[in-house]
């Protein structure tokens, strides 16, 4: 039986990629310390179904705890998806000291069990925001100007280049995935299609910075998984960074006005001032996941946000 090892498995991202696994008889491991930056009641909903599988396991460690996972870690694994990392732009510009001791030390810390066990493909979590604000859209992978405006982008390109390090010395296979603004059911409490709906479904107030101009590449749940599964099937050379969008964009203006149509409500704006550390757009060239990985994304924004509003509704 193949055996993943998932940290951040219980958060958003890494559940959907835990059902994925599950339903494909996969051996699961996950590591998950339930991180209080959101509540940890949401974390557990999210793997509530997981629970009963015979083939799954959770371990709540803190991946910056290394003597935990070489003790408690200790059946084969085939591949690491290390999806585990202290996230959001804002947050990190008032804690950078924390986002780098979990998001660079816990990946490194990764990255030497990976060594030490001898597990040769390595899946990496990175972000959009490691291209900080670059007017050559859409991105590419081979732009290798990046210009990182938060603590959280720069811990983004310190893993990249961690792995790097690791792929050139231990042969060990390195995939970088750029993931452009994930979205969809099971979405982070505090990402803005969320916290927007929440907020218009109860007649408050929406905190929008800026003049509603920024622009993002939304991607949803489903084709970021594929874009995972992908990167763990891949076997062709041994060190890569990838995107994984939507190639396409959508104004935080057009954003809001979709959640209105989906909910049947009107949004009540509040207006403040742009935040720093926020980009003004993210834009995926996703021909390199196409080539490598055969990633095609199949969900439009309209779709979306309707399969995202039906389970917040049933949630």
């Amino acid at each position: 039986m193949r055996h993943a090892l998932v940290t951040g498995g219980a958060g958003f991202i890494g559940s959907h990629l835990v059902d994925s696994l599950l339903a494909e008889g996969w051996q699961v491991t996950v590591v998950d310390n339930c991180d209080p930056f959101y509540e940890e009641a949401v974390k557990l909903g999210n793997i509530a179904s997981h629970q009963a599988a015979p083939h799954y396991q959770l371990y709540r460690i803190d991946i910056r705890d290394m003597a935990a996972l070489c003790k408690t870690l200790t059946a084969e694994y085939e591949v690491i998806v290390h999806l585990a990392a202290r996230a959001g732009v804002r947050p990190s510009i008032m804690d950078p000291l924390t986002y780098q001791e979990v998001n660079v030390q816990g990946t490194q810390n990764l990255l030497e069990f990976a060594k030490e066990k001898g597990i040769k493909q390595f899946v990496f979590a990175s972000s959009s925001s490691v291209y900080g604000v670059n007017p050559h859209v859409p991105w590419r992978e081979d732009d290798h100007v990046l210009m990182p405006i938060s603590p959280y982008a720069a811990t983004k390109v310190a893993g990249e280049l961690l792995g790097h390090v690791y792929s050139h010395l231990y042969q060990m296979r390195f995939i970088a995935l750029r993931f452009f603004t994930v979205y969809g059911p099971r979405q982070r409490p505090d990402l803005a299609i969320h916290k927007f709906a929440k907020l218009i479904l109860k007649g408050e107030e929406i905190p929008v910075f800026g003049d509603g101009s920024t622009r993002r590449d939304y991607t949803f749940i489903a084709d970021i998984i594929q874009g995972i599964r992908g990167a763990m099937a891949y076997r062709a050379t041994n060190y890569e960074v990838v995107n994984l969008g939507n190639n396409q964009t959508v104004t935080l203006n057009e954003m809001i006005t979709t959640l209105e149509e989906k909910l049947k409500l009107p949004a009540r704006i509040k207006r403040l001032p742009e935040q720093s550390g926020d980009v003004p757009q993210t834009y995926a060239d996703v021909s390199k996941a196409e080539n490598l990985f055969g990633y095609k994304p199949t969900t439009n924004f309209d779709g979306g946000v309707a399969a995202f509003v039906e389970w917040l509704k049933k949630s």
